[in-house]
């Protein structure tokens, strides 16, 4: 009964002399929200220098005889599935090996050397393990690391028999087709940690499997249902089955449904497979805004980026600009200056170094967006209030955030505090900060011609927030705009993508790097038929070299 406390209380005390009796009432709470183990017991009591109670085993239980101690045994429930859109099983039971030290095979201190020798040979801290293992009981199996049945590394499979202590148990645990399949957005499945049991010990006990991280974490409770538990009345001196005496029936997980296509997902994952720098790829299905991949390149370090990361989007943020500027006043045709440089406050804007001369001077808006210039963006800075450009970014799902049931970054537009973080702010760069989700829904938006609220739980209702509609003109201006990008700007890889015609816009945005030196991200996203892309590269040359051709490969195979 080891983690389970009960609640007992005294009733119906009647005294005689130096001697009582009492009536006991028990209360186990077995498991967390089921209907606890009640029953009641007598006590007698003898005052001896203070009351105290005459020992019997049916003090404890009125049952229980002399050998009998009580035991409490778990049955763990079955785990629900994560579903996929149509159906798809992402994460189901799969067939692993447990590795791990069984300290019945092995003593103290012999336990903490076996300790050392199998974290250093699966690749865990050592020290962590070692130190759980110290900490361990004399029966306890103390886990080191699980692996895919079919992904255990040949050099462990053949020494780990040789540390004293060392097994590997057959099980199946919760798992999605591969290892890195959404990973840091689906997390894991694996042991409780010490701050699970401290936060809800009634739910979780040593020993216990549960969601650790992720959609497995947050949504364990659904998931994981309800572990059952027999208490038996145990013999201390015979080897022979328990007496039941209570017990409560598992309820088994139910599963969490998700709109991640499996196809798309492992698309998006496969395109960034190779891409040394962070990296990530959302799409999103503009009619419902249904996240359909969410994928993190190995370049992140298990970081979910692409829902949750936090970075300029440089000149992808010139939809929201040119939609501030069309509700200005502006068309698509009217005339911007696009000088090769300028001046804000002392500090010099100016366009990329590969910047086609033959867009320079006067332009038309929808040729400054083509070709991204700079400096026509924000020589426009005037045409616009205090509070335009975030109202125009709240139009697009960029800024205000959302309760999605999972870590979410819509994107931040803060009041500038200086004209040169004004003029920075028009072409994604000052105050500005978006997640790769926040510009897929960004291009979304415009694709639809209405605000999309990206989803990704399939029952989580998300409420839309307040804000200034696009009107069927504005979505079809910039639609055409986006348009123009892909037809005779820097987006024109994808002129040729097989399918309906392509919306884009492309995005380079400089940072600080940790030496001072100034690098770039790389940016692009795109629009095609019922589905959009944003495509982000933490280190590359611009957004159309670095981005446009993973976002061309990923439109190519989605297609």
């Amino acid at each position: 009964m080891a983690g389970i406390t009960p609640a007992v209380t005294a009733d119906d005390v009647e005294v005689d002399g130096d001697t009582a009796t009492a009536t006991l009432a028990w209360s186990w709470p077995v498991v967390e929200d089921a209907e606890p183990w009640t029953y009641e017991t007598a006590v007698e009591l003898r005052d001896a220098d203070g009351w105290q109670p005459v020992w019997t085993p049916g003090l404890v239980e009125p049952s229980l005889e002399e050998d009998e101690v009580l035991d409490a045994t778990t049955a763990p429930a079955d785990r629900g599935d994560i579903i996929g859109a149509e159906g798809q099983v992402l994460v189901t039971e799969r067939p692993v090996l447990r590795f791990g030290i069984d300290r019945v095979r092995v003593d103290l201190p012999a336990a903490a050397e076996s300790a050392r020798a199998l974290a250093q040979l699966v690749g865990v801290d050592v020290a962590p393990y070692v130190k759980a293992v110290r900490a361990s009981g004399d029966r306890a199996f103390v886990e080191a690391i699980s692996f895919r049945e079919d992904e255990v590394p040949p050099a462990v499979l053949s020494s780990y028999e040789d540390i004293d202590g060392a097994i590997a148990l057959a099980d199946e645990i919760a798992l999605a087709p591969t290892r890195e399949f959404a990973a840091p957005i689906l997390g894991r499945v694996g042991p409780v940690t010490a701050e699970m049991i401290e936060e809800d010990p009634d739910r979780y006990r040593v020993g216990d499997i549960a969601g650790v991280s992720g959609l497995q974490a947050r949504y364990d409770e659904r998931l994981g249902g309800t572990p059952g538990r027999v208490v038996e009345a145990v013999s201390e001196t015979e080897a022979e089955a328990g007496r039941e005496l209570f017990r409560v029936d598992t309820v088994d997980g139910e599963p969490l449904e998700l709109t991640l296509d499996r196809h798309l997902q492992q698309e998006a994952e496969r395109v960034l497979a190779g891409v040394g720098p962070a990296s990530a790829i959302v799409a999103i299905r503009p009619s419902d805004g249904a996240i359909l991949a969410a994928a993190n390149g190995p370049g992140t370090g298990g970081q979910n980026f692409a829902t949750y990361g936090q970075f300029p989007p440089g000149s992808t943020f010139k939809l929201v600009s040119s939609l501030a500027l069309l509700r200005a006043g502006l068309d698509p045709d009217s005339t911007v200056s696009c000088p090769s440089t300028l001046t804000v406050d002392g500090k010099e804007f100016g366009n990329y170094s590969d910047y086609p001369s033959s867009a320079t001077g006067d332009i038309p808006l929808r040729t400054a967006l083509a070709q991204s210039c700079n400096t026509a963006f924000i020589g426009a800075r005037d045409e616009l209030g205090d509070s335009d450009l975030a109202a125009a970014a709240a139009s697009l799902g960029f800024g205000v955030d959302h309760d999605l049931g999972f870590p979410a970054y819509f994107g931040s537009v803060e009041p500038p505090a200086s004209e040169t973080e004004a003029a920075a702010d028009l072409i994604g760069q000052g105050t500005i900060l978006a997640s790769p989700m926040t510009m897929a829904t960004v291009i979304a938006s415009v694709q639809e011609g209405a605000l999309v609220v990206p989803t990704l739980i399939a029952d989580y209702e998300v409420a839309p927030h307040d804000h200034t509609a696009l009107t069927d003109e504005e979505a079809q201006q910039l639609r055409e705009m986006a348009r123009g990008v892909v037809t005779g700007g820097s987006g024109s890889q994808l002129a040729d993508v097989p399918g309906p015609p392509v919306i884009a816009k492309t995005g380079t945005a400089e940072f600080a790097a940790e030496d001072g030196s100034i690098q770039t991200h790389a940016w692009m996203v795109a629009a095609q038929g019922d589905l959009a892309v944003a495509v982000f590269v933490g280190l590359g040359e611009s957004g159309s070299r670095t981005a446009g051709p993973l976002l061309e490969e990923f439109l190519r195979a989605a297609g």
